[in-house]
């Protein structure tokens, strides 16, 4: 069984990612594309939300003893092989592990108006993976 406090350490963290992008909703895109502070901040934490995403799918595949990912959009399909996440949970995070790499490694061409997007409108995802964490180890 996988550690709960380790789980509830990366889950809080996680929550206070997605309270921070909520924060930015408040600014127009024009604003957010305008402004280093406000989009170098939200890159930030929204990798960080998505690295959080990340190491609560290893941790659960470790502990489980699922079969190991080759990589990290292999981590919400195990999660979903496993009936974990759904089929659309398993869709929008595995789109969400790849963004993460062109956070990291293409961000001299980063798209601002796609990141402002996504936090806009795909928190929602991480809200849902959290609570079906939540819900598959307290049921």
């Amino acid at each position: 069984m996988a550690n709960e406090d380790i789980l509830m350490v990366r889950l809080n963290k996680l929550t206070g990612y997605i309270s921070f992008l909520d924060g930015i909703k408040k600014y127009t895109e024009i604003e957010y594309i305008k402004d280093p502070f406000i989009y170098g901040s939200s890159e930030r934490f929204l990798h960080l939300a998505i690295e959080c995403a990340i190491d609560i799918g290893n941790h659960i595949i470790s502990d489980m003893r699922y079969r190991k990912p080759e990589t990290n959009r292999d981590i919400f399909e195990i999660l979903y092989e496993n009936e974990v996440i759904s089929l659309e949970l398993k869709e929008s995070l595995s789109n969400m592990a790849s963004f993460r790499n062109i956070l990291v490694h293409d961000y001299i061409k980063l798209d601002r108006s796609l990141v402002y997007n996504i936090i806009v409108e795909n928190l929602d995802d991480l809200r849902s993976f959290m609570k079906k964490i939540i819900a598959y180890f307290k049921p």
